[in-house]
């Protein structure tokens, strides 16, 4: 038989290496477990050097004064004997003087204890951050008869939080209430009576440095639950204690365990309520009201808030579940844990480089220790539990991925929710957190107690590493010497120790040394067929895979499979966890500062002037009221007896007292006189309370009679004043009105975008700008046109100045900050978009945009924070609004329905388009169902380069849609539904954040943006390859004059969605800018049969009336134009009609329809010319000279159009001045 080697157990092993966890980036140095091998290497392991980066690490002594006590009540009466024993972090600490309490219940102590904050002693930050000061109240019975000493009852305990010494202070005051043991008499106090115990906590100075508490911070960590747990869990049997740990860097890299104990196994049948209290860490509190953390609940929130996993309206179901009807496990501790500036900074890296934090669960057997320490407090700080416990085997591991990012957004110092719990694997650990221990089974449950856990500060004794109980403390040199030797020898694996040893060394990187080890593993199966343990916890594969490297080794061992860490995953258990901090790791800037910025980038404009106001200005107004409500009345007095006063009839006092009669029952009936009693009522309130002064109600009912005579009487004074004014002097006549709109001159400026006339484009612009300085759209309208034309120095001029008349208005601060990317400015466009997102916390846009800039910055954790706020913002957005009745069968059948829905809106213009609509049913392509093979299309770079990076996710994301969804869009139109009723589900949103975002960045030209979005629409789980997509694709194509691709893009969009107007009409431009007026002619017929109009539909009707004058269909032509003319009027489309009539020989409406055009715009060359063939035509040589004369003077393009000028000039002989 071969000898047997002296393996060591698996935490022995697994902590006598010094390779358990990948580094970070320098977050976990070696060198201090190096020295856990060989002391004598030369950095030493004592506590000193360890905390050598810490300032101010001196002794501090913490005095705490018990100064009285009230309303005290003892056994034998009201004027006990008592004493306080002051207890800390499992310490006594001493006893107060034994005093006799007054009547009243009345006692001063005036007792003082101290211990020292000392890093190299037992009680330092991390003891004061989350463990509080215990006061036992405890009375002295007299003594009986016989008895050799005096008797004590413990009357109740109170509890000091020390926080506030890791806030700065140095010198504080607590009332701090008694809470009564059970039998206390202080449980039959009268009402109004409260025990309680005055204290005094005091510090020479202050524990934490100066650049502590300013870059230091305060995590708090709450374990609320975990739900669903796997039914194999049950109260009765023996005792367990259900434990949650993970480690986080607390004093520079070093870490601090974080172990929650006793969890408390509930069956299911009611919700935990809301609010509740948390609780203290710690074990030895004796009463059940000292447990709750003063000021401190667990509150809950609507799941769509949080921060967890199962936040999406699919879980919610499952969140119900598992909170209400299933087994639970009942945590509610809070454990505080004081970072240092150091730690700080690596605990953020750590975030940004793993994003997952591995939190374990676990089950633990509580065996009673015959060995165990009595009266000692758990010195790990994670909950009450078996002091001297056995170390026992760890069951059921678990562990939650909790995803950490959201903490380094700006302003986030809070996050909560709730977290799958999966079985541990050590592979799958390693990829998410790159972490390659556990806690609880590398550790050692035993390890976690000390106070920084074995990888922490503290180096624990070799037994407190091996986990048992042993009589004699032997050096830790030898141990780790006869640690070495035991490796260093071949060995025949014969116990489960030895096993989980081997699993240790081998899944590891290693030193060379170890790749010369010989390991005979043919014995591994008579290990986990012997060993029932085993054969319960893991199975074997004897199959290894080497790699010779010189400092690694790549091994493939399949060992645990942790059959029973599955049940977690088959349940859905989930756990209920919160993490906050004090400040943010990731600070936000403020609002003032953000304005202030901008305000420096903007330059000051002058205030407008003041307009005048006060009695003055209201009697000015009154009397201008007056003045035109006589102009209006006289008006009417016209219209009714205009004709008799030409015909000269003769008014007499009778006739005029009919007509007054006629005057005001026309008036009254009409509704004009309760009009211009609305129009006057402005006025007389101004004067009311300008000259006046009344603002408020009258006492009575006399002073308001009075004032309304002393009104009535000046009013009519005021209006005899007026009316003499219009009567004895002519009043100047009011301007003229300009005869376009400023919105009209927007549609002449985007009419002549389209036909690519840019300079007259401008002009109309700049003609907006000349009315208006102070519109802030004319200003952004014309800075996206020079975006077009790619002057964008022009562009962040316009830009600027609309943001300097309105600094909070939204567009102008996105526009000011795309300017900025596209000039470099980084700095400035983060301001710019911070600010927009500040100011406008509800704009979809404005946050998406945000994460497409910092996309662009290669910032991930930042483009998450922003896309997830517009997400937010979007379901807030249509939890307002009342979804659609139908939304209650599914979203199956509305899909389904959509195309005959769809179809029943068109139109049919003849039995071409009728044919072809009911082939469209079956040629219509569902989204969903596009395969990504089908985007053989050239994106653009930036779009082309994240399609690159995320090909495999985006096929993930189609493999992820739910069975029954595919399902329902696979029936028939008329399927029958099933009887059972799906639950009702919020509704979803019609188009994605950067769908809504794209519309808004094509129309300011803003293409850069556009194509990055476009690049995330793809990718997005709601979005996809869409019809919207490829027609936004294809306008950024047609806009860089890319035809074939804009073609191909195009005839993607018409496979998806057959019946979308925008599609034709973006093909018929297509086509018009190609040449081929035939297909453009049939795709603008087809956009015009549509009910719905195409979003362009004005240039839609330009560009097919100008093919039907081409092919001289002079009457459909006509017809086209005359619709443009009736929805939206320009010059072209009267100009449009006026040749129509001309070439249909109908010179009156011809020369109307030019006229109307020649009004819109008088700088029109071809509108002269028309109007010089008209006149000529109509024989007025003067009007066809100076038409003429005009269209030559405005240098007439059309070639053509002047050669049949001429020719009419010739054959009527006349209509060219110079003849």
């Amino acid at each position: 038989m071969a000898p047997r080697a002296s393996f060591p157990s698996s935490r022995e092993a697994s902590l006598g290496l010094p390779w358990q966890r990948k580094t970070h980036s320098g977050c976990r140095g070696i060198g201090v477990l190096l020295q856990q091998r060989n002391p004598s290497l030369p950095m030493a392991l004592s506590n000193s050097v360890q905390h050598a980066d810490i300032s101010g690490n001196s002794v501090k002594p913490v005095s705490i004064t018990v100064l009285e006590g009230r309303d005290l009540k003892g056994i034998k009466g009201d004027s006990p004997v008592t004493y306080v024993r002051a207890e800390y972090n499992g310490v006594i600490l001493g006893d107060s003087p034994k005093t006799e309490a007054s009547p009243e219940g009345h006692v001063k102590y005036n007792f003082t204890i101290t211990f020292d904050c000392n890093p190299d002693g037992p009680h330092y930050l991390d003891d004061i951050a989350h463990k509080p000061l215990l006061l036992t109240l405890i009375e002295v019975l007299p003594k009986e008869k016989k008895q050799k000493e005096e008797k004590t009852v413990n009357l109740g305990q109170a509890v000091l939080d020390l926080l506030p010494l890791l806030q700065g202070l140095c010198l504080f005051n607590a009332t701090l209430p008694v809470y009564p043991l059970p039998g206390s008499p202080l449980e039959t106090l009268r009402p109004d009576a409260k025990c309680a115990i005055d204290v005094s906590v005091s510090v020479p100075e202050s524990l934490l440095s100066p650049t502590q508490l300013s870059e230091g911070n305060l995590l708090r960590v709450t374990v609320e639950a975990a739900y669903a747990v796997p039914e194999i869990f049950v109260p009765a049997g023996p005792p367990q204690n259900y434990m949650v740990g993970f480690q986080v860097p607390a004093i520079g890299e070093k870490e601090c365990p974080f172990v929650f104990r006793n969890g408390l196994l509930k069956l299911g049948g009611e919700k935990e309520p809301v609010p509740r209290p948390k609780k203290w860490p710690v074990a030895n509190i004796l009463t059940s009201g000292g447990l709750n953390i003063p000021d401190s609940f667990i509150v809950g929130g609507p799941y769509e808030e949080e921060d967890g996993e199962l936040t999406s309206a699919e879980d919610r179901e499952v969140r119900i579940q598992g909170e209400i009807v299933k087994k639970r496990i009942v945590w509610d501790l809070e454990r505080r844990c004081y970072l240092d500036p150091a730690a700080v900074l690596c605990f953020r890296k750590r975030i940004a480089d793993s994003r997952y934090w591995p939190v374990e669960i676990t089950r633990v057997p509580m065996v009673g220790s015959t060995k165990g320490k009595g009266g000692k407090g758990e010195k790990g700080g994670g909950g009450g539990g078996a002091g001297g416990a056995e170390e026992e085997a760890i069951s059921f591991h678990g562990v939650a991925f909790v995803n950490l990012v959201p903490l380094l957004y700006p302003g986030v110092k809070r996050i909560r929710g709730a977290f799958r719990v999966l079985a541990y694997h050590d592979s799958e650990v390693f990829e998410k957190t790159k972490v390659l221990f556990s806690l609880f089974r590398d550790v050692g449950i035993q390890g976690t107690l000390n106070k920084f856990g074995p990888m922490g500060m503290y180096v624990p004794h070799t037994k407190a590493l091996l986990g048992k109980n042993t009589k004699d403390d032997k050096p830790g040199k030898e141990a780790i010497i006869r640690k070495k030797e035991k490796f260093s020898r071949p060995s025949v694996i014969n116990s489960t120790e030895e096993l989980l040893c081997f699993v240790n060394l081998w899944r590891l990187p290693t030193k060379t040394w170890l790749l010369n080890k010989m390991f005979d593993v043919g014995s591994l199966g008579k290990i986990s067929s012997g060993n029932p343990h085993l054969g319960q916890w893991a199975q074997v594969s004897t199959i290894v895979r080497k790699d010779a490297s010189d400092t690694t080794i790549d091994a493939a061992v399949s060992i645990f499979q942790n059959l029973e860490g599955q049940h977690y995953a088959e349940s859905g258990t989930f756990l209920v966890i919160e993490f906050a901090l004090d400040r943010p790791l990731v600070p936000k800037r403020l609002p003032e500062e953000l304005a202030s910025r901008v305000k420096e980038m903007i330059p000051p404009r002058p205030q407008l002037p003041r307009k005048s106001a006060g009695a003055k200005k209201a009697v000015e107004d009154y009397h201008a009221q007056v003045t035109s409500i006589a102009a209006s009345i006289l008006d009417e007095y016209h219209e009714l007896f205009g004709r008799q006063l030409a015909e000269g009839f003769v008014i007499d006092s009778h006739t005029l007292e009919d007509q007054k009669c006629q005057l005001n029952y026309e008036l009254n009936s009409s509704g004009k006189y309760f009009a211009f009693k609305e129009q006057l009522k402005h006025a007389v309130v101004k004067i009311v309370r300008e000259k006046y002064l009344k603002t408020k109600a009258f006492d009575n009912l006399d002073q308001l009679q009075a004032f309304l005579s002393e009104l009535y009487v000046y009013l009519i004074d005021q209006m005899h004043v007026a009316l003499n004014q219009v009567l004895s002097q002519q009043s100047p006549s009011p301007p003229a009105p300009a005869f376009t709109t400023s919105e009209q001159l927007r549609l002449f400026a985007r009419e002549a975008q389209t036909n690519e006339d840019y300079a007259l484009a401008s002009t109309y612009y700049q003609e907006r700008l000349a009315r208006d300085r102070q519109d802030i759209g004319s200003w952004l309208d014309y800075g996206a046109f020079c975006l077009l034309t790619e002057d964008t120095l022009k562009a962040q001029e316009c830009f600027r100045e609309a943001l300097a008349l309105n600094p909070n208005h939204l567009h102008s601060l996105l526009l000011c900050g795309i300017l900025a990317v596209m000039l470099e400015n980084y700095e400035e466009a983060e301001v710019f978009f911070e600010n927009a997102t500040c100011i406008h916390p509800s704009s979809i846009v404005a946050w998406t945009i945000l994460g497409l800039f910092y996309d662009m910055q290669e910032n991930p954790i930042q483009v998450e924070m922003a896309f997830r706020e517009a997400s937010k913002v979007q379901k807030a957005r249509l939890a307002k609004e009342k979804p659609p009745p139908e939304s209650s069968d599914g979203g199956g059948r509305k899909n389904v329905s959509a195309p005959s829905s769809r179809a029943q809106s068109i139109i049919m213009a003849g039995e071409e388009l009728i044919s072809e609509d009911t082939a469209d049913t079956s040629m219509k392509i569902q989204p969903d169902s596009l395969e990504p093979t089908t985007l053989n299309l050239s994106h653009p770079e930036e779009e082309q380069l994240v399609v690159r990076r995320t090909s495999k996710r985006l096929s993930t994301v189609t493999s992820k849609l739910k069975m029954s969804t595919q399902k329902e869009a696979a029936k028939p139109v008329g399927v029958t539904f099933e009887a059972e009723h799906p639950p009702v589900l919020p509704p979803q949103p019609t188009i994605t954040i950067f769908m809504e975002t794209i519309n808004f960045l094509i129309e300011v030209n803003a293409l850069q943006f556009v194509h990055r979005a476009l690049a995330h629409e793809l990718l997005c789980p709601q979005g996809g390859p869409s019809c919207d997509y490829y027609l936004v694709l294809a306008q950024t194509y047609l806009l860089k004059k890319e035809y074939s691709k804009s073609e191909e893009c195009l005839e993607m969009a018409v496979q998806i969605d057959y019946l979308s107007p925008d599609v034709w009409a973006q093909k018929g431009h297509l086509s018009y800018l190609t040449g081929n007026f035939s297909e453009a002619k049939a795709c603008y017929e087809r956009t015009i049969s549509f009910v719905t109009d195409a979003k362009e539909i004005h240039f839609v009707y330009l560009r097919l009336g100008s093919i039907y004058l081409e092919e001289k269909e002079y009457d459909k032509a006509k017809n086209i134009y005359l619709v443009a003319s009736k929805k939206s009027p320009t010059c072209l489309t009267w100009l449009g009609v006026g040749i129509a009539c001309y070439r249909l020989k109908e010179m009156a409406e011809a020369e109307d329809a030019l006229s109307e055009a020649n009004a819109l715009n008088n700088n029109n060359a071809e509108v002269w010319a028309y109007l010089a063939l008209v006149c000529m035509q109509g024989g007025r040589q003067l009007e066809a000279e100076q038409s003429y004369k005009y269209a030559v003077k405005l240098e007439l393009a059309n070639a053509d159009l002047l050669q049949e000028i001429r020719q009419v000039q010739k054959d009527v002989g006349f209509g060219d001045p110079s003849f």
